[in-house]
């Protein structure tokens, strides 16, 4: 099957990756690629992205652990054979898997996957709305999404595993009440000194609870170019770690 919305081909990781995305709607941006970054998964390790799109963080985890297995799961089915069509242009079909299907309904074993990983909708619904529908989805929180998938992964992982999970900074107070385990948070500030607007946080359900906040991961240096630790992250497929 082929795609039928109209899309861009966009180059990620430094072009390790040329990913098609949709025009109009939801595109992936940094958000997607340090989400993958902050998912230490072994090489042979399985893992899950619940909310996968276009494909773009699990394609990106799979360049930077090159032996690993991904599965994206997306209610979208054209998404789906966009992902799918992404995998195969980047030569990753064999260990990268994209399945149509909501992240809450959809069947797997429990305690299947090593890692579980997710960008979901976190934005509050009173906020200024999207026209595009595929955008509205992928961005606004309509009934608790994030703690409703975050209860999910929580079913699906592993124990020893980890849930990551990028999220808006003001949503994190809300969210760590939900939730139990070990639990370690990277900010995500745009410039030294600012109030971060993003933040990664792992969560261990099988570990006992506790509360790490990682050192800041700032992006750009004063002079509005990319920090050395952004660029390795974003052009060279480098690691972040919060544990």
């Amino acid at each position: 099957m082929t795609v039928t919305v109209t899309q861009t081909l966009d180059g990620f990781l430094n072009n390790q990756l040329i990913i098609g995305q949709p025009k109009l709607g939801f595109r992936a941006g940094h958000d997607s690629v340090l989400l993958a970054a902050s998912v230490p998964i072994s090489e042979h390790g399985h893992a899950l992205e619940l909310g996968s799109g276009a494909g773009v963080a699990s394609l990106c985890l799979a360049a930077r652990v090159q032996n690993c297995h991904v599965t994206g799961i997306e209610i979208d089915p054209d998404l789906v054979t966009l992902a799918s069509e992404n995998a195969v242009r980047n030569a990753m079909s064999s260990r990268v898997k994209f399945l149509a299907g909501d992240a809450i309904e959809k069947t797997f074993k429990r305690h299947l996957f090593d890692e579980v990983f997710l960008n979901p909708p976190f934005n509050p619904s009173e906020g200024q709305r999207s026209p595009y529908s595929g955008r509205r989805l992928a961005m606004v929180d309509e009934g608790n999404v994030l703690g409703r998938w975050t209860d999910r992964a929580t079913e699906l992982v592993c124990p020893g595993g980890g849930i990551t999970v990028v999220m808006r900074a003001d949503r994190l107070a809300q969210w760590r009440e939900g939730v139990s385990g070990a639990l370690s948070v990277l900010e995500l500030l745009s410039r030294e000194g600012e109030r971060p607007k993003r933040i990664i946080a792992r969560l261990t359900p099988s570990k006992p609870s506790s509360y790490r906040l990682a050192k800041p991961f700032v992006l750009q240096n004063p002079y509005g170019k990319p920090t050395d630790e952004a660029e390795a992250v974003l052009r060279h497929s480098g690691p972040l770690y919060l544990e």
